[in-house]
């Protein structure tokens, strides 16, 4: 799917800004931010009426910002569409190399021994025997290029190839009906995902980055790509999935993060 590459806009004018009606407004531009600043006051002292803590004390305003992060979660995945289709991009449009995201530097990677490597799978999983690296590469791949979206503020664009989540899981009998699958990682990264988005069409199992094998700083040999959800759910160097009914917090969610992470 190509890009529309926008022209000028129909509403930008046709004649420059007046830069004397900015002065003459700068009043009223000053009272807006003072306005903006009020309002980030009142939010907080909302956050006290509505929990009855001190802001103070660090438990308490915690377990309140949980609590909103819950509720988050919970519209997310009310307004989730599972068949809807992320924006597909062109592959002079890819990043060469992906962009390296971690909690560590790249310096800090573990390479891993594809030799020795295996898939565990667990929980609510008919065939648990353990993948090889071969084995996953010769399973049926999709092709998806797809925007990357951290939570830092950045993004590029990136062409991933592997076997759909979907079609995996259903090979290997998980079920589909389960709430989460969970990622257990070589880096003792740990990280999960909602069924609904396991499932969607644009959710892979990546082993190849635009047609080559991933390497050591992308995840090899086995990374998560969904086109639905922040840069940190997606997991890298993945050593076991599991399929359950029960959540247990991952890696950044026990940090505060937000766990469904939509975009």
């Amino acid at each position: 799917m190509g890009i529309h590459r926008a022209g000028r806009s129909l509403f930008r004018p046709q004649k420059p800004v007046n830069r004397d009606v900015l002065t003459a407004h700068r009043r009223l531009l000053e009272d807006i931010d003072r306005r903006g600043a009020l309002r980030g006051a009142l939010s907080l002292g909302a956050l006290t009426l509505l929990t009855g803590c001190d802001v103070t004390e660090e438990e308490p305003v915690q377990n309140a910002l949980r609590t909103v992060s819950a509720w988050n979660d919970r519209v997310q995945a009310a307004l989730f569409r599972p068949d809807h289709l992320a924006q597909t991009f062109r592959p002079d449009q890819v990043v060469k190399p992906p962009r390296f995201n971690a909690h560590y530097d790249p310096a800090e990677v573990q390479p891993v021994d594809g030799a020795s490597w295996t898939l565990e799978l667990s929980g609510l999983v008919a065939d648990k025997r353990p993948w090889t690296a071969r084995q996953i590469y010769e399973f049926p791949e999709q092709e998806i290029i797809i925007r990357h979206v951290c939570v830092e503020g950045w993004d590029y664009i990136g062409h991933w190839s592997g076997p759909n989540l979907r079609r995996f899981l259903e090979h290997v009998g998980a079920d589909v009906t389960a709430k989460y699958v969970y990622f257990h990682c070589n880096d003792d990264y740990t990280e999960s995902i909602d069924m609904a988005t396991a499932l969607h069409p644009q959710t892979i199992l990546a082993t190849r980055y635009a047609n080559d094998p991933i390497t050591d700083p992308f995840g090899y040999p086995l990374r998560l790509r969904t086109s639905t959800k922040l840069g940190y759910k997606n997991a890298k160097w993945i050593r076991g999935i599991e399929v359950t009914n029960t959540f247990t917090e991952t890696f950044w969610s026990g940090q505060g993060f937000n766990w469904f992470a939509g975009i």
